[in-house]
């Protein structure tokens, strides 16, 4: 079962974003809190969104995501930023069912793209996107600015 979460959520998501983050060898970078996150799916002006996959009553997984636009589209998309099952619950159709809820979702809405990124070493991974038709955008990388570099920017001399 795909549902919209609520805040009573947020602990099992952060939970499981801290899964995710071990599984991709990085959790000590993970800084994430409660409130943070509920702020961002529930404050005021939210640009964070979030799907549940339940199995049993019991949370197995979750996708966050965000608005993005095309130019060359010139419409909106989604770029998810997290898709998780937990690996007890994995081969039973919740990444798929989660993915099918985006798809619906930038479908019904009239956006033309659902983007994500993918670790190039994680080649279950790699091969469920590909057994649902996503193609990798080889001839692009992806770059980014965080920590002192971001705070550094600002203050360069132009």
């Amino acid at each position: 079962m795909i549902r919209t979460a609520t805040v009573q959520d947020v602990p099992e998501i952060i939970a499981m974003i801290h899964e995710l983050a071990d599984y991709e060898k990085a959790l000590h970078e993970v800084r994430v809190t409660q409130e943070q996150l509920e702020s961002a799916l529930f404050g005021p002006n939210p640009a964070l969104h979030a799907l549940i996959a339940e199995q049993d009553g019991r949370v197995v997984g979750y996708t966050l995501w965000f608005l993005s636009f095309s130019t060359w589209r010139g419409t909106h998309g989604i770029y998810m930023e997290d898709l998780y099952v937990r690996p007890e619950a994995r081969g039973g159709g919740h990444g798929k069912a989660l993915m099918k809820e985006l798809a619906r979702i930038c479908v019904e809405r009239g956006y033309h793209r659902l983007e994500w990124s993918v670790l190039d070493w994680n080649q279950p991974t790699i091969d469920f996107y590909k057994s649902i038709g996503a193609i990798p955008m080889d001839e692009w990388t992806v770059y980014r600015l965080t920590d002192e570099p971001l705070r550094r920017l600002p203050e360069q001399a132009r």
